[in-house]
């Protein structure tokens, strides 16, 4: 009674939070009539969007003051949260099934919790047809507070997620919003239609990873509990409708055998090391009229008697107070105020750019097999390459190889264009453009590898500053003798710095250190090889110098003149 009268008291505060100023809760377009809309939860209690999705840019913004009217109440924010989301595939159910759930939240003292038989669904909006009703993330207005039986109250939030693999999300929507409401739930319902397929274990297995990328720190298991809540279960007579029956069916679906492909095998494993606990239900199809009948409102009398049978199993099993999971992160039980933040945070790095992004199976297929077309094309090149002028090959003329490298070149490209690939004309000029990129960066390096087999190449710095050194010191010897002095002293200088430099340069290319500096020399030299007449090495030498080499540092600051004595006679 207590706990009864807590709820009661809980219910009526929530609502006059909610009303006050109205931002940002108003009701969605409903298809139920206005005047029913009070007969099953309150009239200030609706769903609040607390993430939106913004469909031309196809990104996803959080709704922070929703969120914290949501769980910054007095009286939830320091409970314990468990928190509900059911995720999967649009117009498969998700918001309908939550509608009941709602009805046992606010019916738990009532023995019979679903309600009169000529009472129509409300709470989160849903309708019949085939296109999406639910977009982003949505949360009910009211957080439950329920006494557990060891006597300790916990905050249960019940959030509705929008249905993936509509016409108008990308992958990344869907892995997006699914992760998310992984990463916040303590139960994750995978609503899933009839069977469970290879694709939707595949799915699952790109969501959780997306999921578990963005978490800051990973853990051996880093969500709790999974149920996969089979829709319109065709199938009684090999496993039975409701939990037992669903345990059943799921070992024998994610069992790993060792003569399985490595690829399922890894997709089994992989969902296993995700969530704490696994469980299945087995749910049958609710009747023809709830399917066809566009005037359906979530009546019970319109729906089979086996699926309220079994509802009345389902619900209870996520949500009765013994059965409820608070949410927990690395072992720490999350309370309301926390989860806001965690809510924040997750938001802040799905809004960036750390994260790859989740991509098609046909747009993956189509890198990995553009790319391998690119990785044989360059492979050819090499090999060719390598017999032209690889490690133990002679020296072979640069004009030559200019000339080869030409000629695998169009080759290799028509190597790659022959390749049959994936993706289209457009997609695969990308990556013949990349191998072209990449060839041409081979090229150089085979180059430069050839040039290192010249002998002259390489002994043209020694060469070059033995002749200059051979030159100034004739030039030192005319000079004196005529008795020009000053451009003798000149040349000598000259010949020494060559001196210096040759002996740097031997000690570089000795020991391996200072390659800053002997590359500098290196240049130098070749500026002087390169260019004949002394005009154009001048010129070269000081294009070398001012690149190297700021001219601030070499040139003094000017300092001011003092006026001699002969100066102020002058003026006297």
């Amino acid at each position: 009674m207590a706990a009864e009268e807590s709820r009661l008291k809980q219910r009526n505060h929530s609502n006059s939070i909610f009303n006050e100023g109205g931002r940002g809760f108003g009701f969605a377009a409903s298809s139920m009539r206005p005047d029913e809309e009070e007969e099953e939860v309150g009239v200030s209690s609706r769903p609040v969007q607390i993430v939106v999705a913004d469909e031309e840019e196809h990104s996803f913004l959080l709704q922070e003051e929703a969120l914290e009217r949501l769980l910054l109440q007095e009286e939830v924010q320091n409970l314990n949260v468990v928190v509900v989301s059911v995720a999967g595939a649009f117009r498969k159910g998700k918001s309908f099934l939550l509608d009941f759930m709602l009805r046992y939240m606010y019916s738990q003292s009532s023995h019979w919790w679903m309600g009169g038989q000529d009472e129509p669904l409300t709470g989160f909006t849903w309708r019949g047809g085939c296109e999406r009703e639910t977009t982003g993330i949505l949360a009910w207005s009211e957080v439950f507070v329920v006494e557990k039986p060891d006597g300790c109250k916990v905050a249960v939030l019940l959030i509705d997620t929008q249905g993936a693999f509509d016409s108008q999300s990308t992958i990344k929507d869907c892995a997006t919003l699914f992760a998310l409401s992984t990463m916040t739930s303590s139960v994750q319902v995978y609503n899933l239609s009839q069977n469970v397929q290879e694709d939707d274990l595949q799915h699952l297995q790109l969501f959780t990873e997306y999921g578990r990328l963005a978490m800051e720190e990973v853990y051996e298991k880093p969500f709790q509990t999974l149920m996969f809540l089979i829709r319109d279960w065709s199938y009684p007579y090999e496993h039975p409708y409701g939990l037992e029956g669903g345990q059943g069916f799921l070992e024998k679906r994610l069992q790993v055998k060792q003569n399985q492909h490595e690829e399922l095998q890894n997709v089994r494993k992989h969902i296993h090391s995700c969530f704490s606990n696994i469980s299945c239900f087995l749910l049958p199809h609710p009747g023809l009229k709830v399917a066809t009948n566009p005037h359906f409102d979530g009546r019970l009398r319109d729906i089979d008697d086996e699926f309220k049978k079994e509802l009345v199993n389902l619900v209870p099993t996520l949500l009765s107070p013994e059965n409820l999971v608070e949410k927990e992160i690395g072992g720490v039980k999350v309370t309301c105020k926390d989860l806001l933040h965690y809510f924040k945070s997750y938001m802040k790095i799905y809004q960036g750019e750390e994260l790859p992004h989740p991509k098609s199976m046909l747009q993956a297929t189509a890198e990995a097999n553009n790319l391998a077309a690119v990785a044989g094309a360059k492979d050819t090149y090499n090999k060719s390459m390598e017999q032209l002028c690889g490690g133990d090959k002679p020296y072979i003329s640069p004009a030559e190889l200019e000339c080869r490298h030409a000629e695998l070149r169009q080759a290799s490209v028509l190597h790659f264009r022959s390749v049959k690939k994936m993706g289209g004309e457009e997609f695969c000029r990308r990556y013949q453009e990349q191998l072209e990129a990449e060839l041409d960066e081979a090229y150089t390096n085979f180059t430069k590898h050839n040039d290192g087999k010249n002998i002259f190449y390489a002994a043209r710095t020694p060469a070059t500053l033995f002749a200059v050194m051979f030159v100034m010191y004739v030039s030192s010897l005319v000079t004196g003798f005529v008795g020009v002095s000053s451009v003798a002293a000149l040349c000598n200088m000259v010949m020494g710095v060559a001196l210096a430099a040759l002996c740097i340069w031997a000690y570089v290319k000795y020991s391996g250190e200072f390659r800053e500096v002997g590359g500098v020399i290196d240049k130098v030299a070749e500026t002087l090889w390169e260019q004949r007449t002394p005009r154009k090495v001048f010129s070269k030498l000081f294009e070398v110098a001012r690149s190297r080499v700021s001219l601030g540092s070499f040139i003094p600051a000017p300092r001011p003149r003092l006026a001699s004595n002969n100066n102020v006679k002058k003026k006297n």
